[in-house]
């Protein structure tokens, strides 16, 4: 790197993050202004000008503000208030901030729901969080009746739109009572009285125990989040986000919501990414915006070239997970100025950035940035899965390039903002990601669950998930969840999950290996069924190897080293290995010529 590239680089930090600092640093100062308050503020200020919009329906900032307040008088009046829970199931649209919002504005929790998840899962969200209600909208009814039988006796029905169904008795349609309501600011004299502390959101995160886990997201990670974020890009008014991400995410509902929202500037809204609209809608809306997974940018890179691909205003895109292999290609070919990846964790306290798109770097943290943004590479012994620790029973700091375990020190200090820990519902599933006595006596980290490296100039590189978690198609996956789906099916003795790369392919694709009581009886077919009804499509392994047994390590841990080395490759196995062909029903046995045609995406995974 020259001298002008380091100069232009240590600026690049410096303004990002001044201005990153300048926006978030008040909001523990002010600790009674909440979300409310923020969007109250905007709809007086930016009123008229368009907030969110889809081909169906749009909402101005003001009209925003003026939805959220009647769904807040609607949700006091079904009696819920501070505290009180309402899960929410809704592809995306404008109407899903409106909700969220209305129920924070009288001191509700929305829990934001997967739509992808099959009946076990979401019942187990929905009850994981003591949800009173639940909003469903009537696009997704089938999703809710899945689940339906598994939620608790009480929780109350409130469909959104109309459906075959039609309304009744026990489930009302939300979205017609809100006409009995104002859409003015609840005054004063009636506010329920908040701070930054108080929740806000549970948003859902797979991790390394089974279930998904809801992350606690209350007024002050919130805001963080949605004003953080516009000015790391440094957006203004006349900035338009493309979302096309799912908003039960963060970086879809809140990171690129607060993005364009927060300076007056304007968001559309699609409810499913598609590779081949996605250059015209940036052009027909005219966006300068958008929030990326890596898999999104690698449907768009296998997209043949189409007229739009570098006639649409895109000034810059922001995200996570676009992988070395293909960061510059993908910048190049649509000639986008600036592409921003980050690294942070829906439930964690680690935030980095790479402001000046050095391509393979999740984020940097120069010298001179380290009191403010405390982060460290923490040595790891990935047979114990825990972090290395010396004599004095301190962990040990990687030296440059060094893999080791992200860790972000917890902090509650208004300069350090991106520090605080706020975890999840479940303390004592929050209480697992601490680690204490670290470096010092008494202090705290917030253990990643991610393996990186960091260089001699402060660039993060991301190597791995760690033990129990792998990431397929933007989603995290929970081996703990998969393994136990298919205990319960018939013939199974012992199973486990992990993660295989496939070339070309961004995360690692789902594979078990099973120890059965006789292959030749064991029904494939009905397996492959049985897992479609209980898992989500990210989470179904796509390969299953056959053992006689599991190995175990000293610790009684199943050791899945060494069958992470073996993949799915036949010529290094000679167990049984089979493939869910997306052109079967079943699992296919997988010889070198399928393999060949997997390697090479000659089958569309």
């Amino acid at each position: 790197m020259s001298i002008l590239e380091r100069l232009a680089s240590e600026w690049a930090y410096a303004s990002g993050a001044i201005r990153a600092l300048r926006r978030t640093a008040p909001i523990a100062r002010n600790p009674t202004r909440t979300v409310r308050d923020l969007f109250e503020d905007l709809a007086r200020e930016h009123g008229p000008r368009m907030a969110l919009f889809t081909d169906r329906e749009q909402f101005s900032h003001g009209e925003l503000n003026a939805r959220a307040n009647q769904y807040a008088r609607w949700a006091r009046a079904m009696g819920f208030g501070k505290g009180d829970v309402i899960a929410l199931l809704m592809p995306n649209r404008p109407e899903y901030v409106a909700i969220w919002l209305g129920v924070a504005k009288i001191g509700g929790i929305t829990a934001l729901l997967n739509t992808n998840l099959p009946g076990v899962s979401l019942a187990h969200c929905v009850n994981s969080v003591g949800a009173r209600a639940i909003i469903v909208d009537e696009t997704l009814r089938d999703v809710y009746e899945a689940a339906r039988p598994m939620l608790n006796d009480d929780l109350k029905l409130y469909v959104h739109g109309e459906g075959q169904r039609g309304e009744t008795p026990d489930a009302p349609r939300v979205d017609k009572m809100l006409a009995g309501f104002s859409s003015a600011d609840i005054p004063a004299a009636e506010r329920t009285s908040l701070t930054v502390n108080d929740g806000c959101l549970y948003i859902f995160t797979s991790g390394t125990t089974g279930m998904p886990k809801a992350a606690n997201m209350n007024h002050y990670r919130a805001q963080l989040a949605l004003l953080g974020f516009a000015a790391v890009a440094n957006s203004n008014r006349d900035d338009r986000m493309y979302i096309t991400l799912p908003m039960y995410h963060t970086n879809g509902g809140l990171a690129a919501v607060g993005a364009a929202l927060t300076v007056g500037g304007s968001c559309y809204i699609r409810e499913k990414f598609s590779a081949r609209e996605f250059w015209a809608d940036a052009v027909k809306h005219d966006c300068t915006m958008f929030f990326y997974i890596g898999e999104l940018c690698r449907f768009l890179l296998a997209a043949p070239p189409g007229p739009f691909d570098t006639s649409h205003r895109i000034r810059l895109c922001i995200g996570n997970g676009l992988r070395p292999d293909i960061f510059t290609q993908f910048r190049d070919r649509y000639r986008i100025p600036v592409v921003l990846e980050f690294y942070a964790a829906t439930e964690g306290n680690i935030t980095i950035f790479n402001f000046d798109s050095k391509p393979g770097a999740v984020g940097r943290i120069p010298k001179w940035m380290e009191r403010k943004f405390v982060v460290k590479i923490a040595r790891f012994d990935v047979e114990t899965e825990q972090p290395v620790r010396d004599s004095n029973g301190h962990c040990i700091e990687c030296a440059p390039n060094e893999i080791g375990e992200a860790l972000g020190q917890i902090l509650n200090d208004p300069s350090k903002p991106a520090n605080r820990f706020e975890g999840y519902a479940d303390r004592s599933a929050s209480e697992k990601k601490i680690l204490r006595d670290v470096f010092a006596p008494g202090d705290a980290w917030f253990r990643s669950g991610d393996l990186m490296r960091k260089d001699e100039l402060g660039y993060f590189y991301f190597a791995d998930r760690i033990g129990d978690t792998f990431r397929w198609k933007g989603e995290n996956v929970s081996t703990t969840e998969v393994a136990e789906a298919m205990t319960d099916f018939p013939g199974v003795k012992e199973t486990t999950v992990y993660g295989v790369a496939i070339p070309h392919m961004d995360g690692r694709a789902g594979m078990a290996s099973l120890v059965v009581e006789s292959l030749s009886d064991f029904d494939l077919a009905g397996f492959r069924s049985h897992l479609t009804d209980r898992l989500p499509d990210y989470a179904r392994p796509l390969f299953v190897r056959f053992q006689d047994h599991l190995e175990m390590t000293a610790t009684f841990k199943l050791r899945k080293v060494d069958l992470v080395a073996d993949g799915f490759d036949p010529l290094r196995i000679r167990d049984p290995i089979f493939f869910a062909d997306p052109r079967s029903t079943s699992y296919t046995p997988i010889d070198e010529v399928l393999y060949i045609d997997i390697c090479s995406g000659k089958i569309r995974l």
